[in-house]
């Protein structure tokens, strides 16, 4: 099993913790970003740098990403192209994106997308705080358990 990280738009803290998950619990995790990271260098961390471009990034987790796979990211349309393959999505506030909810977080995200387009604000998302770090942290912990890691 490996953990993929949309990495370009993955809060530091987040990436912390999945860092900290990888040395503890031996899990793979592969970040993927249109520029290189600073990691931590450690066996069963890899940096994947990919081109510049809006989905550059997507692609390359769509392309690896199997099934059973988890798929660290808060970008809607990508977890709908992954949740088909079996992916589980996680978003990096601990919110799982699923096939039973999918549909509805795209809808919702095409939504604001086309305000925005229009000229409205929508606002952005509030800065990540400690409970957030926390939920995530709990919900990649059930993750791993689930998984045997």
């Amino acid at each position: 099993m490996k953990i993929w990280v949309d990495a370009d738009a993955t809060p530091r803290s987040v990436r912390d913790v999945l860092c900290r998950a990888s040395q503890r619990r031996g899990v793979e995790i592969c970040f993927v970003a249109n520029q290189p990271l600073s990691l931590p260098r450690a066996g069963r961390i890899s940096m994947y740098t990919v081109g510049k471009g809006a989905d550059v990034a997507d692609d390359y987790i769509v392309e690896q990403a199997e099934d059973g796979h988890l798929v660290v990211s808060n970008d809607i349309p990508l977890a709908a192209r992954l949740i088909p393959k079996g992916c589980l999505v996680l978003r990096p506030r601990g919110q799982e994106i699923t096939e039973e909810n999918v549909a509805e977080a795209l809808s919702l995200r095409n939504f604001s997308e086309s305000i925005r387009s229009e000229g409205g604000q929508t606002g952005g998302p509030p800065p990540l705080k400690q409970k957030d770090i926390q939920s995530f942290a709990n919900a990649l912990d059930r993750w791993l358990t689930r998984y045997g890691y």
